[in-house]
Order: C-alpha cells, then structure tokens, then sequence
C-alpha cells in the first residue's frame, strides 16, 4: 500500500516541487504567459482528447457533474455559516469553500491513482466546477461581463464540442485526435509546476487561522462530497473521485482573485498555502482508504 500511494503522490510532490525551487532560486518562470497557454490551449485539449479517448459512461459523467455542483452550493453555504461564526468578511470564505484544486491537484491525483476512467471522471468535475468559477468566481471578484467571458472561455468551449462525441459515440479524425493529445499532455506537468512557483511567490500571514480554515475546508469538503455521493448512489469509482476532487485544498485562482478585488489577499493567501501543506497528508490518508476497497 505504502509504494501505491508513492507512486500516486511522488510525481506531484517532485513536479510542484521543481517549480517551488526553481522560483526560489531566482529564475525566472513566465507565470502569466503559462496560465494562459494551459487555460487557453492546454486544459481545452486535455479535455476534448480525454473526453474523445476515455470509454466513460454517460450516466457516471452526468452524476459527477451533478455531484459537483450540489457539494459547491453545499460548501458555499457552509463557508457563508463560518463566515458569519467567525465574524470573517463571507466574501474570503465563500470562495475558498466554493473552489478547490481541482485542476493544478486534482487532476494529476485522479490520474495517479483512478487511472485514465478516474481521469475522465475527474475532467467531469473540474469542468462543472469551472462553469462555476468562470461565472459566479467573476462576479465575486467585481468582473462585470463575466456571463460574456464564460461563454467564449476555451475551456467552456471544449465542453460544448466534447458533449457529442460522448453522446453519440463518435471519434475524432486521427490527425485531429494527435494534435489534441500532444497539446494536452502539456497541461498536467505546466499546472503542478506553476503551483509550485505560485505557492513560493506567495507570503504567507495569518497561519493560525489559515491552518484551522485550510483543515476545515479540506474535511467538510470529504464529508460533503462523501455524502452527496451516496445520496446519488454513485459507483464505487465515481465516489472516490467524487471525494478526493471535494477535498482539495483551496486553489490558487482565489488568491488570483482576492489580489485582482483587493480582499483580504493576505489571509487567502494564508488559506492556500497552509490547505496545500495540509493536503499533502489527507490526500494519501484518503488514498489509503480509497485503494483497496477500489481494487
């Protein structure tokens, strides 16, 4: 069990950490320029060639995507509770709650370890997830045509031309089929490199709270994914997804967003970098759990 969860978490901890001492070091890293390539060309062709490739059922693909959004209204309620408790501006929880790392993490873990069906499924997710972030995360932010930037984003796109080949079985030309795969296999290790450059350019204060808010995301997020699965009856596989995505730490794009509105970025700051370091141990405890009964 032990070499299992290794195997799974040693090429994002090496990955991520390449990139945490490489802007360390003092060299330069386009940080900018790579978000936009894996958002713009990367992640869109990630999707389209999983999507194309992967033998996924319709049903399994349509209950994570109706999963996620029910444990995000879920997690947005219960960090607009916290909020309210801990008398904290609900617009620096809500969003830490709403949107995990379900890209940068999310996606290199379920590959890892649910292999290229888990892979799918996880793309299911973290598609219904970006629905979200690129519509209600804008308009969070203060982004006021944020409905028009959701519909020509790339990645939405995507979505909308991969929804046929599922639905009807079809298959890409195979010209077609290698250049998407080729551009896609670029996303993973750029996202698990511009974390680790994102997590050292972030300074981090607030360790106290952000230790006990980055835990409770991280749980609750387990927990509500956990529950809203077998609420939906889902199969064994789609469930594990469905709770490791849930339980991602928070994601960088909302202290992108908190600096952009000018919101507390410090203490997001704080959120991401200590839910991170956090899920570097609840990501393999929840592997344990997970393996076995999978295989």
């Amino acid at each position: 069990m032990l070499a299992a969860l290794f195997a799974v978490m040693a090429p994002i901890l090496i990955t991520a950490g390449i990139g945490y001492a490489w802007a360390r070091s003092g060299q330069n890293y386009p940080t900018d320029f790579v978000a936009r390539l894996v958002l713009n060309v990367g992640t869109p062709s990630l999707v389209l060639s999983t999507l194309s490739q992967a033998q996924i059922d319709k049903h399994a693909f349509g209950q994570i995507a109706l999963a996620c959004l029910l444990t995000t209204a879920l997690m947005g309620a219960i960090g607009m509770g916290l909020g309210r408790a801990m008398k904290q501006d609900w617009r620096v929880l809500v969003p830490a709650f709403l949107f995990p790392n379900s890209g940068n993490m999310g996606l290199p873990v379920a590959l890892y370890a649910f292999g290229e069906k888990g892979l799918a499924l996880a793309v299911g997710f973290f598609l219904a997830l970006a629905v979200v972030q690129f519509s209600l995360g804008l308009l969070l932010s203060g982004s006021e045509r944020s409905v028009k930037k959701l519909f020509i984003n790339p990645i939405v796109i995507s979505l909308a031309l991969a929804i046929p080949l599922i639905v009807f079985d079809l298959t890409l030309p195979r010209w077609l089929a290698n250049t998407i795969e080729l551009l896609g296999g670029m996303t993973i290790p750029l996202m698990l490199l511009t974390l680790g450059v994102s997590l050292a350019s972030i300074r981090v204060g607030h360790l106290g709270s952000g230790l006990l808010q980055g835990a409770l995301r991280i749980l609750f997020g387990a927990g509500v994914g956990w529950g809203v699965g077998l609420a939906l009856q889902l199969e064994p596989l789609t469930l594990g997804v469905l709770v490791m995505q849930s339980a991602m730490p928070v994601a960088v794009f909302n202290y992108l967003l908190a600096v952009r509105a000018g919101r507390s970025p410090e203490q997001v700051a704080s959120l991401v970098m200590c839910s991170t370091l956090l899920s570097f141990v609840t990501i393999p405890l929840l592997l344990a759990w997970w393996l076995p009964a999978l295989r």
